[in-house]
């Protein structure tokens, strides 16, 4: 069922209008600066910054992906008027295609992207409102094909989003922090680890197979013939290369 907003009774809300701050915890995933609810089946994606500091979380469905997050914004609005204009002069500016259409909230930008050969067309979509000291963007990434019902998905999440937006005064357009709570931070290092340890797995498997192939390429060696050295490159030899591996993201479920 494709979302159909009404404008007097979906939010995005602020948390200082519950009575009961529990209640807007309530089914909601609790990022610090926003509260977002969740569709069934759907997973985390954690981006990390250099020191390990959660700095965005993307909701990932079948259809694509979609991450909320909320800024500091002047009492009187506008801010997101502003930041809709700019999204798309810079997604011109990077040789994507930008539009700017009408949404349940006002303007939404649409990008597309430079297509890569071979893949499809990766579609953006920014949705973004205005509280009172806050403002709320959502960021949408599908194809072409999957768009309207992520973007749907992600309608739906907006609309009964809770802003946390505290007292700290705060420059504006500066993001509220992403604070993630001890249990899912808890499932995160355990899928962390899990995922290392994959990655481990694939590696030795990998240099298994290069051994193995060069063993067959050049034939058992004679007596006292010496073994070729490790292949090397400007990163260092092949094992070096596979032993040296990063996550960017850290993925729950």
């Amino acid at each position: 069922m494709a979302f159909e907003y009404n404008p007097d009774e979906d939010g995005p809300f602020d948390i200082e209008d519950f009575d009961d701050p529990a209640e807007a915890e309530s089914a909601r995933l609790d990022l610090g600066g926003v509260l977002v609810p969740v569709p069934d089946g759907s997973q985390l994606n954690v981006e990390v910054n250099e020191q390990g500091v959660p700095n965005a979380v993307w909701i990932m469905t079948p259809n694509g992906r979609f991450s909320v997050a909320a800024y500091a914004a002047p009492k009187t609005g506008g801010l997101w008027r502003e930041i809709a204009a700019e999204l798309a002069e810079s997604l011109r500016g990077d040789n994507a295609q930008a539009r700017i259409e009408d949404g349940p909230w006002g303007r939404e930008v649409v990008g597309l992207p430079a297509p890569q050969p071979g893949q499809e067309q990766v579609v953006m979509r920014f949705i973004g409102t205005d509280g009172y000291r806050w403002m709320v963007r959502c960021v949408v990434v599908g194809t072409e094909e999957t768009m309207a019902a992520i973007a749907d998905e992600a309608r739906t999440s907006l609309a009964d989003t809770v802003v946390r937006r505290g007292d700290t005064p705060l420059p504006v357009r500066s993001p509220l922090p992403v604070q993630l709570s001890e249990p899912l931070l808890e499932q995160l290092r355990a899928a962390a680890q899990q995922m290392a340890q994959q990655q481990m797995e694939q590696a030795q498997q990998a240099l298994e197979q290069l051994q193995q192939q060069l063993q067959q390429q050049q034939g058992p060696l004679s007596e006292g013939e010496p073994g070729p050295d490790a292949r090397r490159s400007e990163q260092g030899s092949a094992m070096q290369q596979l032993r040296t591996q990063q996550m960017g993201t850290i993925t729950g479920g």
